[in-house]
């Protein structure tokens, strides 16, 4: 008897655990996709206009029907908080979108965050613009921030440009490479990879200087020779002046050692901050490559993505030998943003006090290394790319340096791209220093 009820027990539990786990394989085995999108494919609104956000979502790639929509938590913000102004809270998606309406008294961005609450894990982010061309610097240039740059340069230029060149292996026979190193001021040389095409007549090549990104590598190859197959004199070097082809571990060991945390090295006082030695390299790389017999005399172009577009904008802003500048999702910029009550972007240099105002020495700081202020300088023509859901250098940090540049200018907008230089990106940028290069040919 006794057996006979424990067997009347267990037999519904073991048959409840299979039904539930069946249940569940079937849950997991349903795709959802969640979609958001603003009602206009370029995401651009003027200030004051309505814009819309349109939410979907599909399971197993169809639509929902609308007796069995999903719940979504959806939240919008200005990047920083959502604050009373932003809608947030819950709806329900059927065969037909939801919909979240809002809008910007001012020039800048704003983004739809939403999460399918049936897979929390699932979550996507549009952004939308509002009259982003008119987003203004978000404090003044320094009165003194020439005369300090002319100093630094002043400094430079004391230190002989000492240039030890070693020849590199590569395949491509009509080119040639070496590993150079430079000597500079503040503690690094210039570090990189020279390509160029071999027996090169004196005056005939343009030149262009790759940068990098954030993070702690070696010098790319890669570039050196893509220049140089395009009839180029082509320097990549690396952000901190190492020496270049050591080990993985190598570059570990510097990025957890002298150099963990490198963007907010000094950064209470312009002297010390450490971009102010990361572009002093800029312009002894280009001290460089304008020396060589072969440049043309004519065409220089600095090309890198996120801290390595930051030193393009640099670059462009302190030194009037760059003619054209590729500068993708550009860090550095917009230092000061919190004291305009934006965000303010990569490395977030400016410590954002209890209270939400920034730190005063290191605001201070920080104008005289902010990307803002050199493309404010730069007569240089550009190309920019920018992530309107972009979080490390988020979209207003972009276009408060966009829309100083002095130069002939164009921008690609991508409304659902984050922090990421793409495939389509590298070649609208490059095909963009071509174009560059043939106009300045004919001049």
């Amino acid at each position: 008897m006794r057996h006979l009820l424990l067997r009347n027990i267990v037999c519904p539990l073991i048959a409840a655990a299979v039904a539930f786990s069946l249940c569940q394989s079937v849950m997991a085995a349903e795709k959802y996709e969640l979609k958001v999108v603003t009602d206009r494919p370029d995401a651009i609104y003027k200030a004051g206009e309505e814009a819309t956000f349109l939410i979907s979502v599909t399971k197993d790639g169809k639509p929902l029907a609308d007796e069995s929509g999903e719940t979504i938590t959806y939240r919008v913000d200005d990047y920083i908080s959502s604050g009373p102004d932003y809608p947030n809270g819950k709806l329900t998606v059927g065969s037909e979108p939801a919909v979240v309406k809002v809008t910007a008294d001012k020039p800048g961005f704003l983004r739809c965050v939403v999460t399918l609450d049936a897979n929390k894990k699932l979550t996507k982010t549009a952004g939308a613009a509002f009259s982003p061309q008119e987003i203004e610097p978000s404090l003044p240039v320094p009165a003194d921030f020439d005369e300090f740059w002319a100093e630094q340069k002043r400094k430079l230029a004391e230190v002989p440009a000492k240039a030890k060149l070693t020849p590199v292996t590569q395949t491509n026979p009509k080119i040639e490479c070496f590993d150079l190193q430079v000597d500079c001021l503040g503690g690094a040389p210039v570090s990189g990879y020279l390509g160029k095409p071999k027996d090169a007549k004196p005056k005939s090549l343009p030149a262009i200087l790759w940068v990098h990104g954030a993070g702690v590598r070696s010098s790319s190859l890669g570039n050196a020779i893509k220049g140089a197959n395009a009839g180029m004199l082509s320097l990549d070097i690396n952000a901190h002046g190492l020496p270049n082809d050591k080990t993985a571990e190598f570059y570990k060991e510097q990025y957890a050692g002298p150099l963990k945390g490198y963007p907010h090295f000094g950064r209470e006082n312009r002297e010390t901050t450490y971009f102010v030695g990361m572009f002093l390299r800029l312009i002894r790389a280009i001290d460089y490559l304008t020396s060589q017999p072969e440049w043309d005399g004519k065409t220089l172009i600095v090309i890198g993505h996120s801290q390595g577009g930051g030193q393009a904008l640099a670059a462009g802003g302190l030194d009037d030998r760059v003619t054209f500048i590729a500068t993708g999702v550009p860090a550095i910029c917009d230092h000061s943003g919190r004291a305009a009550g934006r965000i303010n972007g990569w490395p977030k240099l400016v410590t954002t006090l209890p209270d939400g105002t920034p730190a005063a020495e290191e605001l201070k700081a920080a104008q005289y290394v902010d990307g803002v202020n050199f493309a404010s300088r730069s007569k240089a023509d550009a190309i920019m790319s920018v992530g309107f859901i972009d979080v490390t250098c988020p979209p207003s940090s972009c276009y408060a340096a966009y829309n100083q540049l002095k130069g002939k200018k164009q921008v690609i907008n991508k409304p659902l791209m984050g922090h990421a230089a793409p495939g389509d990106i590298h070649k609208a940028f490059f095909d963009a220093v071509k174009a560059h290069v043939k106009e300045q040919a004919g001049k």
